[in-house]
């Protein structure tokens, strides 16, 4: 029988590299349901899809861990040879999705550098049909992640899929069931957005979710406004940021949400470096007690 407490697994974030079968067993007893496998702009030359997928599997052994999605976090919409390789591995992904048992690749849109969000539809439209397309063939759901990046409606370097009013847009150009988000509350949050009516929202387009909380000094926006040199929000391990992730988890299960939320480690301030693992435990926990246990 499927446990329906697990209809919501709680992971985390790896690194897609040759040896991540080696890692995978050493952290795959720590309690971790899920595990997102991430690749930077493009997939490493060394790294293999079909072996790394049976070297993965191989190191989980009969635990009852899932691959929560595969990831792919570039721009594809330049015409550099990242750009270029970008589009190629994203296929790569969509086609190998299900050597992983997974149906979701997640990702950055991309976006053309010097435009607006608006302006970036036509080259956007352009390089996302046909993923589209492919997707919805080999039964894979596309999700976009909501980070900024660094950029605006005005301008950016890597990502249009950053807010509300740009889903809009986006999903009204490439129209597709198997488009939609990976929502991470924390981009929201440092946008001074509240997380929790978004998602009641959006949470039919959220297909999988990082699992990455916020801390907001509202001293320092009330003093110094939110583009001084001081900062004003944090990214945080969930369980140590502001964010009730209980109502997070609510929203979810009354939306009809099923899949993992995997946490995105390595941002912490305090919780890193010798307590990165401390921490991302500590979140994994954290986030069962919010759905209820294990039971």
């Amino acid at each position: 029988m499927t446990n329906p407490v697990k209809s919501i697994r709680i992971g985390t974030l790896i690194g897609g590299h040759a040896r991540l079968g080696e890692y995978v067993s050493q952290i795959a007893d720590y309690g971790f349901e899920s595990f997102q496998i991430n690749f930077w702009s493009t997939i490493p030359e060394d790294v293999d899809l079909p072996k790394l997928a049976d070297d993965v599997f191989a190191a989980i052994g009969d635990r009852d861990i899932t691959i929560g999605a595969l990831g792919l976090y570039g721009n594809p919409l330049t015409e550099d040879e990242v750009g270029v390789q970008g589009r190629k591995d994203w296929a790569r992904l969509i086609d190998a999705a299900e050597l992983f048992k997974t149906d979701i690749v997640g990702g950055f849109t991309g976006r053309v550098p010097g435009k607006s969000v608006p302006d970036n539809l036509p080259r956007f439209t352009e390089v996302w049909s046909p993923l589209a397309e492919q997707a919805e063939k080999k039964n894979v759901r596309i999700a976009w992640e909501n980070c900024p990046m660094g950029g605006d409606w005005r301008d950016g370097d890597w990502n249009l899929a950053f807010n509300p009013d740009a889903w809009e847009l986006l999903f009204d150009a490439v129209k597709s069931d198997h488009i939609g988000l990976e929502w991470e509350p924390c981009h929201q949050m440092c946008q001074l957005i509240d997380p929790l009516p978004q998602l009641r929202d959006w949470v039919h387009k959220v297909f999988h979710l990082h699992g990455k909380c916020a801390s907001i000094d509202w001293d320092v926006v009330k003093h110094h406004g939110i583009t001084s040199p001081v900062p004003f929000a944090y990214h945080r391990t969930p369980g140590f940021g502001d964010l009730n992730w209980t109502d997070v988890i609510t929203i979810l299960r009354k939306g009809g949400f099923t899949g993992a939320i995997d946490i995105e480690g390595w941002h912490d301030p305090v919780y890193r470096d010798d307590l990165e693992m401390t921490g991302q435990v500590y979140g994994l926990n954290y986030l069962k007690s919010c759905r209820g246990g294990d039971y």
